[in-house]
């Protein structure tokens, strides 16, 4: 059990030790240091093996970034990606990861040399009845 010693309580009340120095807002360091050398370790071991994972999963998360964007131009929006199927709490999710990556909502985010043109889709999406969509 711990116990408070008797010192460091007094009539039912806590000392503060707000005033006591202390050389910094680490302390003196010893777990920044002991973390310090743990993650270098850690590091120069598995940063080599998980590195190609890591850029697989970068890649498929930009290109997925990619496709929400300009499906979210080309429907409209929220409104119109949740008439396309997507549930509202996927849609919510991919504008904060959106947000987190890129800073920016997918509505004001401008993808350099991409240039939508909404109604060529349209009127391709109209002519095709749907048949490029393979349902399973």
């Amino acid at each position: 059990m711990f116990y408070l010693q008797e010192r460091e309580y007094r009539s039912g009340v806590a000392i503060d030790f707000r005033s006591d120095p202390s050389p910094s807002p680490e302390g003196r360091g010893r777990a920044r240091r002991a973390w310090d050398a743990y993650a270098k370790a850690v590091n120069s071991v598995t940063l080599p093996v998980l590195e190609p994972a890591i850029r697989r999963l970068a890649t498929s998360m930009s290109v997925d970034m990619v496709g929400f964007w300009v499906a979210w131009h080309l429907h409209g929006g929220f409104e119109g990606l949740v008439e396309l199927g997507m549930h509202p709490s996927t849609v919510w999710r991919k504008v904060k990861r959106f947000r987190v990556v890129t800073g920016q909502h997918p509505d004001d985010f401008e993808l350099p040399g991409v240039k939508l043109d909404r109604e060529a889709y349209w009127n391709w999406a109209r002519e095709s009845n749907g048949t490029w969509v393979k349902v399973r």
